[in-house]
């Protein structure tokens, strides 16, 4: 089964907390605070690799979480970082981050962090001052990240076979190369995208892809519809097969060119040779007249079934590969995250006579700190004091012996 799109869900590690300790050794009477800092957690990292060549993979599994960061220790020993997951995927693949691409792994080895590690928090060793010699304070460790990530393969192949059903791709593939796919004579023989490679010997060689059947409307999911028109977006020039015994040859050549334009412009740009299949089935004056309609465009006749001007298409397009460039898909330097509602850093909700203390930075002040350590609640509440929270209670109202909420904890405010 050939699946080429997969959406997984991913979660990097938190990051292990900080510790509050001392030491205590024999003959150390002051021996001060030694908490180690938390490790980082470990990050998710998408990697090409060319033992895969589908997604099917992702159909059932969706869910990736790295290791979390262990905890501080005594002694100032940090905690153990959380091992990276590395995801891997086949090489050609997109890569999207809430929406936004981020990476084209186009060559095996490639990688890139989809979420990263949490850092570890600071453990009481950090904290001591000269007026402070024992503070109680350690961190947290930082939550990791979450995303939803889309992946989806475009094949890597140097050249791209597009055709209607039936012009012969799948028989002129496997005439060239050593691939096999299914040949018969109805439409959409081929349902998926087949690889082959043409050897030309002294070490040269290319990648043939037979993108499979484009009718009228596929730009807009007639048929096979865009399914497999993304792979010919990979490839570096494009093999325009036309079935040469058909009624009007040049009529199916405009018909599948639009089709390509209307998906993305930029393949008319791509380098072209109009391949005219199937010559057994017709007369030399019928090919030249047919051949004379393509003016200016470059020209190859051949026929799969009797090998005819095969080995002078593998050359054409060799040659014309030395000059063409290498396709990339434009993407980001990093995941972006669109940035949430902005929230006031500390603001008071009065709610059934109780005075709600909420904000972005109370928040982020609550997951930071262990607040349940004497100073490191005192520290909590002076950054909150340094921020105006007693100006804003005295202007929501308060008075002696309210109800002060912060987080998960009750106050009875005194002046």
């Amino acid at each position: 089964m050939f699946v080429d799109k997969a959406k997984i869900f991913v979660a990097s590690g938190k990051g292990g907390n900080g510790v509050v300790s001392f030491r205590r050794e024999k003959f150390v009477p002051k021996g001060g605070p030694d908490g180690g800092d938390g490790g980082k957690g470990g990050s998710v990292v998408i990697e090409a690799t060319s033992s895969m060549n589908t997604l099917i993979d992702f159909r059932y599994h969706k869910h990736f979480k790295a290791e979390p960061g262990e905890n501080g220790k005594s002694s100032n020993m940090t905690g153990k970082s959380g091992k990276d997951l590395i995801i891997y995927v086949p090489v050609g693949t997109l890569v999207k981050v809430d929406g936004k691409h981020v990476a084209d792994l186009n060559e095996v080895g490639k990688r890139v962090v989809v979420a990263k590690g949490g850092k570890g928090g600071k453990g009481n060793s950090h904290f001591a001052t000269a007026t402070r010699q024992a503070p109680t304070i350690a961190e947290n460790g930082e939550a990791g990240e979450e995303h939803w990530v889309e992946l989806e393969l475009k094949l890597l192949a140097d050249v791209g076979l597009v055709g209607l059903p039936n012009a012969g791709k799948s028989s002129l593939i496997s005439s060239m190369t050593n691939a096999h796919p299914k040949v018969a004579n109805y439409p959409f023989t081929t349902l998926v995208p087949v690889l082959g490679k043409v050897d030309m010997g002294f070490g040269k060689s290319y990648v043939l892809v037979d993108i499979p059947g484009i009718i009228e409307g596929a730009h807009e999911g007639s048929g096979l519809g865009d399914e497999f028109l993304k792979h010919a977006e990979r490839t570096r020039i494009i093999a325009h097969i036309i079935d040469a015994s058909r009624e009007n040859p040049w009529e199916d050549y405009q018909t599948v060119r639009e089709e390509m334009k209307l998906y993305n412009t930029s393949f008319e740009k791509r380098p072209e040779i109009v391949v005219l299949n199937k010559i057994d089935l017709i007369s030399p004056e019928k090919l030249k007249e047919i051949s004379s309609k393509f003016k200016g465009k470059k020209v190859q006749a051949v026929s799969a079934l009797t090998r005819v001007g095969l080995e002078e298409l593998k050359m054409a397009l060799y040659k014309e590969l030395q000059n063409a460039p290498k396709t990339e898909f434009k993407v980001e330097e990093e995941p972006k995250v669109e940035p949430k509602k902005e929230v006031l850093p500390l603001f008071v909700e009065k709610e059934d006579g109780i005075f709600i203390v909420k904000g972005s930075e109370v928040e982020k002040l609550l997951g930071k700190y262990q607040i349940g350590y004497r100073d490191a609640f005192n520290l909590f509440m002076k950054k909150l004091d340094n921020l105006g929270l007693e100006r804003m209670l005295k202007k929501a109202g308060v008075k002696e012996g309210d109800t002060v909420v912060i987080g998960d904890m009750e106050f009875e405010y005194k002046e």
